[in-house]
């Protein structure tokens, strides 16, 4: 992503004012994150009653106190989420913010990004404009998010919804792909609050819109 140097006053005023994040994609982006670290926290508790892996998460961040509070967490913050991220997806199609946003993507584009991310030289002076880097993960964590709603369903309701848990191979499976997915949530939330710490005017986007 290049940056453009603007030499009129009133055009650097304008672009500086400029909406970057609209109204809608502010409160759809803090519901959603609200709802996705409650469904982390709760989901945390709801696996160490039965672990996958000879591990378990520390009480201090579960969500639940025991596994029918984390259901009773995990339930209700699951269907917030789907409804706003539904409502996120029909909106962000309906007014082609995904297409102006997302796409085109190339792998060649992605690898000088990450080039450039990683010797320093990748500029966020236009935060209108994702990087081929930003669209890969963005486009990503919304694929994973319709797999981690679908496991879910699939270990919540496996004799009404078995074809759906036969599609992921069965209860097992699907509980060992729903907490790959959660941990690729997980992973996108590190990298995207770093980014955040780092270029700290993206964060300032996303709550005051400018």
């Amino acid at each position: 992503m290049s940056s453009t140097t603007i030499s009129d006053p009133a055009a650097a005023s304008q672009t500086k004012t400029a909406v970057i994040q609209p109204l809608w994609v502010r409160i759809m982006h803090w519901i959603n994150a609200f709802a996705i670290v409650v469904m982390i926290m709760s989901g945390w508790q709801i696996y160490n009653a039965s672990p996958l892996f000879p591990f378990s998460f520390s009480r201090t961040i579960t969500l639940g106190g025991w596994l029918g509070g984390g259901l009773l967490w995990h339930f209700a913050a699951m269907w917030l989420l789907v409804i706003n991220g539904l409502a996120y997806l029909i909106v962000g199609l309906a007014t082609g913010r995904f297409r102006r946003k997302l796409f085109p993507i190339s792998a060649s584009g992605v690898v000088s990004d990450i080039v450039k991310a990683a010797t320093f030289r990748l500029s966020h002076a236009d935060l209108s404009t994702y990087n081929y880097v930003q669209r890969l993960l963005y486009l990503g964590i919304m694929l994973v998010g319709v797999l981690v709603v679908l496991t879910g369903l699939s270990i919540w309701k496996p004799v009404q919804f078995q074809w759906l848990t036969a599609v992921f191979g069965g209860y097992d499976t699907a509980r060992y792909v729903h907490f790959f997915a959660m941990s690729a949530i997980c992973a996108f939330l590190v990298v995207h609050i770093t980014l955040a710490v780092l270029v700290p005017k993206s964060l300032r986007a996303m709550i005051i819109g400018r």
